[in-house]
């Protein structure tokens, strides 16, 4: 009832472009590029045919690995407003979109990779976070602080795989202990090193399987069918 007089008073616009309707307007969903088979089956990599793994498939730890988006275009707009801009509203619709990439297996928990105290306090909130409790909603299952980072690290864009890797190592501590199943939640994928190290800890921490989500990933390799744009529902 409170959301619907705020969104009569106060209208939300997109997401992707501010100017269209809530969540996304109809240029920008056009624009959209949802990640769907053919793919890597462990992993979520597009690939040309269906495999049961890829050569760049993601780390032991990690069990599975989905992403509703290609990180760019109006996907990577309405994730840096979440993350920058503290659009909390974006986090529901993009945990739709988690959601509906690909089935996401049966889990005990969902958490997240969480922010640094410094960097969560610099921003006002932690998006993984907001990700997460959203799209626990969504799958009605509990969702759990599992891990914390007292370890603050530098931004990474600029880094290689493997210098993120290096630079990831011990980051990470375990809250308290895992479940067997748990569903791992973060906004974007790029190299999977933030990922890998966190789900290291959950396994140390009694995790058995860890499912990994995000809102969007960064493709280097695009097969064809995600040069164009994205297919609407």
């Amino acid at each position: 009832m409170v959301v619907g007089v705020l969104d009569a008073l106060f209208p939300r616009s997109c997401a992707g472009c501010r100017a269209g309707p809530w969540p996304f307007c109809p240029n920008c969903l056009s624009r959209l590029r949802p990640i769907e088979p053919p793919w890597c089956e462990r992993c979520g990599t597009p690939t040309d045919e269906p495999q049961s793994r890829c050569d760049d498939c993601a780390p032991p730890s990690l069990t599975t690995v989905r992403s509703a988006f290609v990180y760019d275009g109006p996907a990577r707009r309405a994730v840096l407003r979440l993350k920058f801009s503290g659009w909390r509203d974006v986090a529901p619709a993009l945990a739709d979109a988690i959601a509906g990439a690909g089935a996401i297996p049966d889990v005990d928990v969902v958490t997240w990779v969480p922010l640094a105290r410094a960097r969560r306090a610099e921003r006002g909130f932690d998006q993984a976070r907001a990700l997460a409790v959203a799209l626990a909603r969504r799958l009605e299952r509990p969702a759990r602080r599992q891990l914390r980072r007292p370890v603050s690290t530098t931004p990474q864009a600029r880094r290689s795989g493997a210098e993120r890797r290096m630079a990831m190592h011990g980051v990470f501590r375990a809250s308290c202990p895992a479940p067997p199943r748990v569903l791992l939640v973060d906004d974007v994928l790029t190299t999977g090193a933030t990922m890998a190290a966190a789900a290291d800890v959950l396994r140390e921490a009694g995790a058995v399987e860890v499912h990994a989500v995000t809102a969007a990933r960064s493709i280097a390799r695009r097969r064809p069918a995600l040069r164009g744009p994205g297919r609407t529902a």
